[in-house]
Parts: C-alpha cells; sequence; structure tokens
C-alpha cells in the first residue's frame, strides 16, 4: 500500500486516495468540487485529474478551474469542457495559470469568457509584441468603454498577463522574452493610457510633443510581473507655441497617463507608474523639454542619474521625440565612468542599497540581499559604465544581453557568464513566480510551507535536485546555491579577467586587452592602473605553485584592496610580502587555506602606512593573522618576559637593545593590525583606551629591557653599578594613553648604594640613561623609541639623572605650577621598583595640594595655557582642526581636566589618577563638573585622540592635524568609521564636536 494510503486508512475513500497520489493536500474538499456545478462528469476523467496533478497547486487549480466553470454561461461553459478534455496546449495552459496565480483565477472567476486568449494569443503569435498588445489593449477599450475606459484596460491589460502567463509556466517562452513581453506588455499600456488621456484633453495633443521614456527593468525589456514603470516625460511645443504652455499641456497628459495605470478602480490597479528618475526626482517638474534635460544633465546629475540612463528607451508617445531624447543624451552616459567621483558614487550606492534593508528581511531577499538579483545587476552595469565608452556591443539596456556582450568582448570569464546567466534566471524566474501568485510586487521568499511547495513544484525543471520527496528542501537548496555563486561571481567579477589580461591565452580565447585592463582597475580606484597591472603579472604569470595560488587568491584580493582607500598601496604592500614570503610553504599554505587571514592581511596592508611598514621589515609576523582570534595585544607580563630573555640572550649591549627593538616592532604591528581589523573594541573609546594601555605596556617592556641590556653593558666595563635607577613615564606615557607616533616623556631618577661616591653614582646613571636613550633612537630597521626628558627641572638645561633627594630639594625650593601639573602624570614604570613608589610618594603633594592651587598659579596656568595657543600652533595650521592645542582638542581637555585635579586631588582620591577620562569621570561623579558637560569634553578627547591615531597608522608618521592629500584624507575618514566619499562630514562633525567642548574649557578653565 502506498504511503498516502496507510497515512489515509479507511476514513479516505478511494476518489480521494488517487487524488493525494496526484498530489492533491486537501482530498476531501477535492472530491466536493469535482461533484460541484460545472465539473460533473469530468471526476473520472483520468487526462484531467493527471493534467490537475501536474499543476505547481492542484488544490488551487481545481478552485480556479471549478470557479471558471461555474462562472461561466452555459454555452462558455460547453466549450471550455469540449476544449479542456480534447486540447492538451489549452489544457496545459489554463491548469499551469491556476496552478500558480490566485489573482489570475479571480481575474478568470470575473472575466470568464478572457480564457479564449489563451487560444487566441497563442494562433496569432507565438511570441506576441508591442503591436499585437496595442492591437489587444484597443479592442479591450472599445469593447469594455460602457464599464469606463479605466476599467476596461484594465481588464484587457489582465487578459494580456494572462496570455504571458501561460506560456511562461508551460516553457513555451523563456525568462528572457517572458520579460520582455511583460515590457512591451507595459508600453502598450502606457501607449494605450496616453490615447485615452489625449481624447480627454485634444487642446494639450495640440500644443505638444510627449515622449515616454521606460527605465529600469521597463526600459530594459526586462519587467517583472509586478512592477513600478519607471519612466521620464520629455515635450517639445507644436509649431506656433511657447514653451510654457506646451509643457503644461505636456503635463496633464503625463498625469493623466499616470492616473489612468496607478489609480485603484473597481478592476483594481495595473502598476503605479514611477517618474521619481527624472531630473531633480519628485521635486523637479514630472516633463520638461529636450534642451531641459540636456542642460540637467550636464551640469547637476549624479552617477547614479548616469547608470540609470542605462536602460533608458523610447516607449510610447512621439516615437522621434523618444529616439532624439536617447541619442542626445547617450554619449553623456558612457563618459560616466571618467568622472571624477565614478568610484566612490558607485560604492556608496550599493551601500545604500544594502543598509536600507530591514534586518528581518536580509535572509530572504531575492533582489537586494546579497547573492540576489541587484548583484548581478550592478555588477554588470559597472562593467558596461567602466567597457562601454570605447566598445558600442556592450550598450544594451538589458542585463542578459549585456552579460552574453561582456563575454563575447573577454570582459568576462565565459564559465563565470555562464554561472551568472544561469543563477540570474533562476533567481528571476523564482521572482515572477512568487509575484505571480497574488500579483503583488514583493521579492521576498515567503515561509509558508505551502507557498514553498507551489513555488518548488513550479520550478521543477529549473531545480537540479529530485522534488517529488521533499520539493521544499530542494527549492532552499537550490535558492541557496545560486546565492552563494552570484555572491561569489560579484565579488570576483571585476578582477578575474585582469589576470587573464596580463596572462597568455589559448589561441582564440577573448580577454581584456592592456587598455580595457588599465580602464577598469581606473574605473575601480586604482590611481596607477600600470603600475597595478605590472603587480598581478609579477604575482600571477608563471607555472609555480606561488603563481598557481596567487591566481586563485587576486581575484578576492584585488576587490578587498578595491574597498580601502588606497587600493594602489594595498596592492603594492602585498606584493612586497609575497616576494619576500613566496617560497616559504607556511605563507603560502595560510592564506590558501584560510580565507580569514588572506582578508585581513589584505585590509591591514591596504590601510595605511604604518602596519604594513612594520610587517615589510620582518614578513614573517604574517603568521599572527592565521590566529583563529585574529591579532590580539599582549599584556605587559608577557611582554616583559619576552623582552628581557632576549636581552639576556644577546652579546652585547647594542644586540641587546636591538632585540628588545625587534619584539617592541613586531608587537607594533600586532596592536597596529588589531586597530585597523576592529580588533580592539566595538566601542571606540574602549578601543582608544585598549590601543594607549598596549602601546604603554610594550613601551614601558621595552624600557625595562633596554635599562637591563645597558646596566649590563656597564657593569661588564665597570663592575657593579652604584646606583639604582628608576623610569617614571610622563605625559601620555604616564597616563596610559600613548598613540602610534608618540615620544615617551619620562623622567629619570637614580639612588646612590651605601657607601658609593655620589659623583661616581651619578656618572654612572647618566652614562646608562644616555646610552639607554641613544641605542632606542639610533638609526636601523627597528622602529625607533624616543625617549624625551625634557619634562625634567631645569628642562634642557638641568642634569638628565638626579637623585631622589635632588628632586625634592628642587621641588621645594624651585618648582612652578607647571610642573606640578605635569606631574599629575607622573608614573613608575621601568627600573628599582622602591625607587619608583618612593618618588611617586615624593610628588604626591606637589600634585594634589593641600590647600588647592593659589590664585597666582591659577593665573599662571591659564596665561601658559593662553600663550601655547597663540604661540605654538604651526604656521598655517588650522586652529579648528589642530587636534593638540587647536580649539577644543587635546590640550583644552587634558589642562582643564588636571587644573580639577591640583584644586581637588588632596580631598577627593578617585581624582589620583593618571588617566584624562577617568579623572574627568571622578569630577563629573563629584559634582564639580556637569555631567553633560563632561560627555562634551570626553567626546572631544577621544574624537581628537582617534585622529591622531589614524594619522599615524595612515600616513607611517606623526601629525596634529588631518591630512592635506585626499587619499590620505579619506584613509583617516575609514578608519573613523566614515564610508567612501564622507571625509567632509568627518572634518564637519570634528568642528561641531571640539567647537562645543572649547565653549566648555572657556567656563570651566578660563572662567569666561
Amino acid at each position: 500500500m502506498a504511503v498516502e494510503e496507510q497515512r489515509a486508512g479507511s476514513r479516505v475513500s478511494r476518489p480521494e486516495i488517487r487524488l493525494v497520489r496526484r498530489g492533491f493536500t486537501d482530498p476531501a474538499k477535492a472530491v466536493r468540487l469535482l461533484d460541484g456545478p460545472g465539473l460533473e462528469g469530468l471526476a473520472d476523467d483520468p487526462v484531467l485529474l493527471d493534467a490537475l496533478g501536474a499543476t505547481a497547486d492542484p488544490d488551487l487549480a481545481l478552485l480556479g478551474l471549478a470557479r471558471l466553470l461555474e462562472a461561466a454561461d452555459e454555452a462558455d461553459r460547453h466549450t471550455l469542457r469540449d476544449t479542456l478534455t480534447t486540447s492538451k496546449p489549452l489544457r496545459d495552459r489554463l491548469l499551469g495559470v491556476l496552478g500558480v496565480s490566485t489573482a489570475l483565477g479571480d481575474h478568470l472567476a470575473r472575466h470568464p469568457h478572457d480564457w479564449h486568449a489563451l487560444v487566441t494569443f497563442e494562433l496569432r503569435d507565438m511570441h506576441p509584441g508591442p503591436a499585437d498588445f496595442r492591437r489587444a489593449l484597443a479592442e479591450g477599450v472599445a469593447r469594455g468603454r460602457d464599464h469606463g475606459p479605466e476599467n476596461a484596460l484594465r481588464v484587457a491589460y489582465r487578459r494580456c498577463l494572462l496570455a504571458i502567463a501561460a506560456r511562461d509556466l508551460t516553457g513555451t517562452t523563456d525568462l528572457a522574452q517572458t520579460a520582455a513581453e511583460l515590457a512591451d506588455l507595459a508600453g502598450a499600456t502606457l501607449q494605450t493610457a496616453l490615447d485615452l488621456a489625449a481624447e480627454q484633453d485634444p487642446e494639450a495633443v495640440a500644443a505638444c510633443r510627449l515622449a515616454v521614456i521606460g527605465m529600469g527593468k521597463c526600459g530594459g525589456r526586462e519587467l517583472n510581473y509586478v512592477s513600478d514603470v519607471d519612466v521620464i516625460f520629455v515635450a517639445e511645443p507644436r509649431e506656433g507655441v511657447d514653451e510654457q504652455t506646451a509643457i503644461r499641456a505636456a503635463t496633464r497628459l503625463a498625469a493623466a497617463l499616470t492616473r489612468l495605470c496607478s489609480d485603484t478602480t473597481g478592476e483594481g490597479t495595473i502598476w503605479p507608474v514611477d517618474a521619481n528618475l527624472r531630473p531633480e526626482g519628485r521635486n523637479g517638474p514630472l516633463v520638461r523639454t529636450l534642451a531641459s534635460h540636456l542642460a540637467y544633465y550636464q551640469r547637476w546629475a549624479k552617477t547614479w542619474e548616469f547608470q540609470a540612463l542605462l536602460k533608458a528607451r523610447p516607449v510610447a508617445g512621439d516615437a522621434e521625440l523618444g529616439a532624439a531624447y536617447v541619442e542626445a543624451l547617450a554619449p553623456m552616459v558612457w563618459q560616466a565612468a571618467a568622472r571624477e567621483n565614478f568610484v566612490t558614487d558607485v560604492q556608496q550606492m550599493r551601500r545604500r542599497v544594502i543598509d536600507s534593508i530591514p534586518a528581518t528581511e536580509l535572509d530572504r531577499q531575492l533582489k537586494l540581499g546579497p547573492g540576489g538579483l541587484r548583484d548581478v545587476e550592478f555588477s554588470v552595469q559597472l562593467l558596461q559604465l567602466v567597457h562601454g565608452r570605447t566598445d558600442p556591443a556592450l550598450r544594451s539596456g538589458n542585463t542578459l544581453e549585456a552579460l552574453a556582450a561582456l563575454s563575447r568582448g573577454g570582459y568576462v570569464g565565459r564559465a563565470d557568464a555562464v554561472s551568472l546567466d544561469t543563477a540570474y534566471r533562476f533567481l528571476r524566474s523564482l521572482e515572477h513566480r512568487i509575484q505571480l501568485h497574488r500579483l503583488r510586487r514583493t521579492h521576498l521568499m515567503p515561509t509558508a510551507e505551502e507557498d514553498l511547495r507551489r513555488l518548488a513544484r513550479s520550478l521543477s525543471g529549473l531545480i537540479n535536485d529530485d522534488t517529488r520527496s521533499d520539493p521544499v528542501a530542494a527549492l532552499q537548496r537550490e535558492w541557496k546555491r545560486h546565492a552563494v555563486e552570484v555572491r561569489r561571481l560579484h565579488e570576483k567579477l571585476f578582477y578575474r579577467p585582469l589576470l587573464d589580461a596580463v596572462a597568455e591565452l589559448p589561441p582564440g580565447a577573448a580577454g581584456l586587452t592592456p587598455e580595457a585592463a588599465r580602464a577598469r582597475l581606473e574605473a575601480l580606484g586604482y590611481t596607477d592602473p600600470a603600475a597595478a597591472l605590472r603587480h598581478i603579472s609579477a604575482l600571477a604569470s608563471g607555472v609555480s605553485r606561488k603563481a598557481a595560488i596567487q591566481r586563485t587568491l587576486l581575484p578576492v584580493l584585488l576587490g578587498w584592496f578595491a574597498e580601502s582607500a588606497d587600493p594602489d598601496a594595498g596592492l603594492l604592500n602585498f606584493r612586497l610580502v609575497s616576494d619576500a614570503l613566496g617560497r616559504t610553504p607556511w605563507y603560502l599554505r595560510l592564506l590558501r587555506d584560510e580565507s580569514a587571514a588572506a582578508e585581513q592581511l589584505a585590509r591591514v596592508l591596504s590601510a595605511g602606512r604604518l602596519a604594513p611598514d612594520l610587517l615589510l621589515r620582518a614578513p614573517e609576523a604574517v603568521a599572527m593573522l592565521g590566529d583563529p582570534r585574529g591579532p590580539v595585544p599582549r599584556g605587559r607580563a608577557a611582554l616583559q618576559s619576552e623582552i628581557l630573555a632576549a636581552v639576556g640572550r644577546a652579546g652585547s649591549t647594542a644586540a641587546a637593545v636591538a632585540a628588545a627593538r625587534s619584539v617592541r616592532r613586531r608587537e607594533l604591528f600586532r596592536t597596529a593590525a588589531a586597530d585597523v581589523l576592529g580588533r580592539l573594541g566595538e566601542d571606540p573609546a574602549e578601543a582608544l583606551d585598549v590601543a594607549g594601555e598596549a602601546l604603554t605596556a610594550l613601551n614601558a617592556a621595552t624600557l625595562q629591557g633596554a635599562l637591563r641590556a645597558c646596566i649590563a653593558g656597564w657593569e661588564a666595563e665597570h663592575g657593579d653599578l652604584p646606583t639604582r635607577i628608576a623610569v617614571i613615564a610622563m605625559g601620555r606615557f604616564g597616563g596610559h594613553e600613548l598613540g602610534y607616533g608618540s615620544d615617551a616623556d619620562v623622567l629619570f631618577v637614580h639612588e646612590p648604594l651605601l657607601g658609593s661616591l655620589e659623583q661616581e653614582a651619578a656618572r654612572a646613571a647618566q652614562a646608562v640613561c644616555n646610552e639607554l636613550r641613544t641605542l632606542l633612537a639610533a638609526p636601523s630597521t627597528e622602529p625607533p623609541l624616543l625617549v624625551d626628558a625634557d619634562l625634567r627641572p631645569e628642562g634642557r638645561s638641568g642634569p638628565l639623572v638626579r637623585t631622589l633627594a635632588s628632586y625634592a630639594a628642587y621641588y621645594r625650593r624651585w618648582s612652578h605650577a607647571w610642573e606640578s601639573q605635569a606631574l599629575l602624570r607622573a608614573e613608575p614604570v621601568a627600573g628599582d621598583e622602591d625607587l619608583g613608589a618612593r618618588f611617586r610618594r615624593l610628588i604626591d603633594p606637589l600634585r594634589y595640594p593641600g590647600a588647592g592651587v593659589p590664585e597666582r598659579d591659577l593665573v599662571e596656568i591659564r596665561r601658559i595655557k593662553a600663550r601655547i595657543e597663540a604661540e605654538r600652533l604651526p604656521r598655517g595650521a588650522d586652529p579648528t582642526t589642530h587636534t593638540k592645542i587647536g580649539r577644543g582638542g587635546l590640550a583644552d581637555v587634558e589642562w582643564t581636566v588636571q587644573l580639577l585635579q591640583l584644586q581637588h586631588g588632596h580631598e577627593l582620591p578617585e581624582l589620583r589618577t593618571t588617566r584624562t577620562r577617568a579623572a574627568l569621570a571622578a569630577a563629573a561623579g563629584a559634582g564639580l563638573v556637569e555631567q553633560a558637560d563632561a560627555e562634551v569634553l570626553e567626546a572631544a578627547w577621544v574624537l581628537a585622540s582617534r585622529v591622531r591615531s589614524a594619522v599615524m597608522l595612515v600616513r607611517g608618521r606623526p601629525g596634529d592635524s588631518f591630512p592635506g592629500e585626499a587619499r590620505e584624507l579619506a584613509g583617516v575618514a575609514r578608519y573613523l568609521g566614515y564610508g567612501a566619499g564622507h571625509s567632509g562630514e568627518l572634518v564637519d562633525d570634528y568642528r561641531r564636536t571640539t567647537r562645543r567642548a572649547r565653549a566648555v574649557v572657556d567656563r570651566l578653565f578660563y572662567g569666561s
């Protein structure tokens, strides 16, 4: 017994079992319908039952057929029954439509005679064109005028749609022909609506010529079953009519046409006519003259508007004027890729589309989601705009025709073009079936089991898997397979042919010419395409294993580089790393097998100069990108242990310090790479803290190692060191707020050992500290660590190293207010821990004075700050964008916070911290600063600090102002989370943030 019969048991009659076998899910209802009016005697017709069972949804098909027969008059019912049993083509067409589309079933129930359209269109022309549709619509409107031309037009439109769907669902036409027929029907409908509008307003017809330009899928002859029909209206005055009169007349006609198609009547609506692609969108006039259109596109149009014009095609109205419009604008369309911001504009368009998708719909989007229809259309259009300048064969508004032309011309690999064509046809067919069900505009995969089952059965010919056992699972697998393939091809489509352009192709094989390859690279953001081609050739040419792996990797890597602010640098850096490591087995294996590592490498190499420069000094550091967690900064203890071990193994002082610097260079790369890849934290302030802590720990460990090496070197030559030395971090170093370009501000303190002569101890300490500074800054392949001791008593004029007692005497007699302020950030970081702790106890009364800040010191601090602002801003620097001493910058915030610490640190222990943000939070918590003011100051300080870090990461050298070079500024903006083309927004945001901070500083610091 069959499975269906076992499930049914004795409760199901034998006729119901036969229906279950044929795919009916509600056999009891089916039996009732077969015994009902109109279907008498057909219940035992195996031919009809088999035909119903072959439809996408037998229950839906039977219900639609029963409704149709019940609604038909007696004569027509008899004719239909006879035709159903004797004509297989008609039976398949009618039942095929009824088994997919509830909406068309409803139409036939309202207009039962329209089933004859399935015969007449088939006999008239296998592939009807615009003239056929216009004739059918005109006849329908003429027959139905008694019910109003709007209703008659809708009925006639549905009748034509019924015929198109029938041929589509029975395989008489393929996707391309179906989409073309839908576009032709749309054009015929627009023309019929325009004719009706002209009948109602003959004065307008006498005043103007009006052309309707189809845009989007209508213009490309690839329309959906249900879609907005995008149009542009262009008009010209007739002889003797002034332009304003003609435009008013044309606007009346265009508005009437729109209402006739878009308004809802008793017969529903046809589709919305959307004219928002016109110049200035919905804010612009509905109709313009050809000269007005040209003036707009020559002066004001954006890149996306030229991309939209790629599909422009006259579809209704004055054919001569429509042709003139397309001919006049075509040269501008095919020069769009030469526009200054073409790449940025194109990238922004794609990101806007993705960002507009609600999160709940992302996994169901056939059109806009990853691997969806828009990925195919976007890729094809971009390649057309790039190469269509020089190759007229690519200038088609139809996606599949353009894809075939790109393949023939060698712009897209043949295998890739076939895969993309297949995936696009499947996804469009799936979209069509979804829309046909209720004739609703949607691009979302349904979730209901019965909907998915109907879709799977209707598309069984396009699904590789067997759909009989589990059609829903088979459909889901096929959809995901095509989506993944589209996404893969979308990412490599622009880059794979570039490899062929530098390779020796087999005889007869098509490939990009060098000129076309350079044009493509330039359009994708590479500013030196000739050099880029040389790099690609060097990486991918040859028969070695290395070249073979690079040919596999490069299409994806080139895409990642192109997404950055400096693709050229990314590609060059990748070549340099590969040249250094190309024969290293683990490197190629890492990139081949670890896609995450390859992507991380690409992003690091194209994000600026600092990280690549550090990597290129020792490329084996690439290995850390293979860690599943990515590069993560290490703690102070681990760093110090490694550095001290390396120092201990070295044979000389110079070699020991070099070893410490080598570890520092590698760890600098680790931190910079983690920062670029966003691994330091999701919150910008948190990421800034983590970076500052990592850089502080690294410099402290390096100083500890270098100090030990220099002491060991001195002792190897002179015997035991007669003093103890401690290194005190100052400034941003002491505040754990170091940036990538920060010097290490320090104080050196020593204390002679018991029994040692003070002068001998001072000379020894001076020698050790001088050598430490010299070796850490010496020219080398390793980045220098500049140790700055200018904050010591008496500055550069004073001794480099002092005893603890000397510091105490100086601070007791000579200390200035600014020195107490500088000591707020003092923190021991290396050397003798006990000496460092005693130095901290020495300075605490100075930096947290019990009586607060005397008025004379307050005046002095404010005077010094004002003098710094007036005298130390570099010549030509913009005070609104200088991150250090500009308006609302780092100095403004830090001096304000430090003044609060000097005034209240003695009484509030929570203010006794070297960290700016922590001190500011403590001040707000204690009520010394309004919470809103604290947030303003913190926002400015964090942004200014991040800008400084970004400048160093991008330029490879420190800077306190935004870069002047556009590409560097774009890199800074990308680091800070701004998309391509939004560098100006970053600068505006910075100025706004720091302006607000300066207002707070004026109140809190200057007392204004």
